[in-house]
């Protein structure tokens, strides 16, 4: 068979809709990833935002769900309670029992037309159910197949994980915390970090695939995502020859890099990481003989005499409220940022500009702003098309197309193999 001959990996059905819910808002034309059919084994974070990625950028993506009472994350509470809301937009619900007979030929149908899979269950679950690469594969010789994990092959890959595991394991909690006193980041930063790179292994197979006509399996995993974050510890522990403290107790490479008091208690970070900073610093606020020592020169130079750079950026931010000290920043152009709380994204300025926010209910009935993926590409605009689904929402729909007829349908929900939405 040729390169390129697409054969292979032609789906075996298509969704009954049209392509409008998959066409960019601004162009009016498919967005990148449409007529990409993506079946989602997911559950928590890592699955989920990998598979958020790939609907946001326009895959029919159809998560399923343990039938009958879908996704756990559901009904966390507590640091969870946003994550099912948060990572499972512009999706499709379908809920299954594929533990049973005749949910895992339902799952089994999805398989056997779809583009990408991707599953986060323990390790060896697909298998065991029948629904694996290995399987699949042979009546789907396209499948691109991504199973994502704790860890890569190896001695660990049996092991179960968490996002708070590895950062742990991996040495993100120790840089993160003070020294003694390790703490996780504060947030999924692994799960979703291990899930994006999730995506680009599949997007590496998509690509891979238009040359071979075969399909391929893709693993991601939390502790290795970790690892590549550690390394530039890494690398400048090796070069420097010594241990690397946390990065409270950090060893400074800019004479400012850190947070100050402002007039009214609250806090600014102000970054001073070049000469020209420096310079602009001393100007607006009136230090010439700053600026004119020798022996503030360089960056280097500043870095060695902290108490007397320092005092007057802190005088400075202690002059001024946040907002002030935020203009003044802006307009002699260095690094700053207000310490912000969670509530001051909702009405963040930067995040909403050109309705970039979206507009997502929660299982309560509130409807709250949350980012869409930070990536602009042309003129597509990755919004909003689908709320996150009700359990069996889109079941119906979903096995209509898979060539069932209601009386089919309804035999599999009494038998309890699915679950749909009345």
């Amino acid at each position: 068979m040729p390169p390129g001959d697409r054969r292979l990996y032609k789906p075996l059905f298509r969704p009954l809709r049209t392509k409008e819910d998959i066409v960019s808002e601004s162009t009016g034309r498919p967005l990148p990833l449409a007529g990409v059919r993506v079946i989602e084994f997911c559950q928590t974070i890592m699955g989920p935002s990998c598979g958020l990625v790939l609907a946001d950028l326009g895959a029919d993506l159809i998560k399923v769900e343990p039938a009958p009472n879908g996704d756990k994350t559901r009904k966390l509470s507590g640091f969870g309670a946003g994550f099912f809301a948060a990572f499972n937009r512009n999706k499709r619900g379908i809920a299954i029992d594929v533990k049973s007979d005749k949910g895992r030929e339902v799952a089994q149908k999805l398989i056997e037309g779809a583009d990408v899979v991707i599953e986060n269950y323990a390790p060896g679950t697909m298998e065991r159910l029948g629904i694996g690469y290995d399987e699949m594969s042979k009546c789907n010789p396209g499948l691109i197949f991504c199973s994502l994990k704790g860890f890569l092959s190896g001695p660990y890959e049996n092991r179960l994980a968490l996002d708070e595991v590895v950062q742990f394991m991996g040495g993100l909690a120790y840089m993160t915390g003070p020294k003694g006193q390790p703490l996780r980041a504060g947030s999924s930063v692994i799960d979703i970090m291990g899930g994006t790179y999730g995506v680009i292994g599949i997007l590496c197979a998509l690509r891979d695939r238009e040359a071979t006509g075969k399909g391929q399996m893709v693993r991601g995993a939390l502790y290795e995502s970790v690892a590549l974050l550690m390394m530039q510890h890494m690398a400048g522990g090796a070069l420097l020859g010594k241990e690397v403290p946390p990065m409270t107790e950090r060893q400074r490479a800019w004479c400012v890099y850190e947070t100050f008091e402002t007039k009214e208690g609250d806090q600014i970070f102000i970054g001073i990481t070049s000469d020209n900073h420096w310079e602009r610093f001393c100007k607006r606020f009136g230090h010439k003989d700053l600026l004119a020592d020798p022996a503030l020169k360089t960056n280097e130079d500043r870095v060695a005499n902290p108490d007397r750079v320092r005092p007057p950026v802190a005088s400075a931010c202690l002059a001024h409220t946040k907002a002030e000290m935020c203009e003044i920043a802006e307009e002699i152009g260095i690094p700053f940022a207000p310490v912000a709380k969670t509530e001051d994204l909702f009405d963040d300025p930067q995040l909403n500009a050109g309705g970039r926010m979206c507009e997502t209910v929660l299982p309560n009935g509130e409807t709250v702003k949350l980012p869409r993926i930070p990536v602009e590409v042309g003129e597509h605009q990755f919004g909003l098309r689908h709320q996150p689904p009700e359990i069996g929402q889109h079941s119906r729909e979903i096995l209509v197309e898979l060539g069932y007829d209601e009386g089919e349908v309804a035999e599999l929900e009494s038998a309890g193999a699915i679950k749909s939405l009345a």
